[in-house]
């Protein structure tokens, strides 16, 4: 197991054993009062690539980690939200940026921080936008332009890497695949 225990039931305070229960092939949290089983999965990162004519908007983190590096505005999807509007929701906090959505671009797994990134692309609707509440600063950078040694997370290049590579072919496709650590 790749992450910390958890320790009582959030259903009825009991202690947690860590055992495979009746019909299941994992071990998984299970409350030795109530029997609930906790099930712990990956939480997704939901964000968009803001195109505006040849450029992509940019937002430089104001929060930890990696404060003060770039990155395409995303952030962790809610409970009740579609993934669509995780992504409009994120954009608009980051970037106080309206878009239109297009296709999901890039669908990336990252199993050692146990996350899913998923970017869609998106049109500025119009050219405004400013830092929101998490963003020191934000802007539109063509591809000769984009801070490439200064960007947060390597999902946000691999993601860019491929959207100019299909933007030179004069095709977008889905992307997917995975982040492994790096060793």
């Amino acid at each position: 197991m790749s992450f910390a225990p958890m320790n009582f039931c959030s259903n009825c305070g009991g202690k947690l054993s860590l055992r495979v229960p009746p019909g299941d092939s994992l071990e998984r949290h299970v409350c030795d009062a109530c029997n609930t089983i906790h099930y712990r999965n990956p939480q997704m990162v939901i964000g968009t690539i803001p195109e505006w004519e040849d450029q992509i908007l940019l937002c430089k983190r104001a929060i930890e980690p990696r404060y003060g590096l770039w990155t395409l505005p995303a952030g962790f999807m809610e409970l009740g939200e579609t993934t669509a509007q995780a992504a409009l929701r994120e954009t608009l906090e980051e970037a106080k940026a309206q878009v239109e959505l297009g296709e999901v671009f890039s669908l990336l797994s990252v199993p050692h921080v146990n996350q899913v990134h998923l970017f869609y692309r998106a049109r500025l609707i119009e050219r405004r936008f400013a830092a929101g509440e998490e963003t020191l600063e934000v802007g539109l950078f063509r591809r000769d332009e984009i801070p490439w040694g200064e960007l947060a997370f390597r999902t946000v290049a691999t993601t860019l890497r491929y959207f100019f590579a299909d933007r030179k072919a004069g095709s977008f496709r889905l992307h997917a695949g995975e982040i492994l650590p790096t060793k």
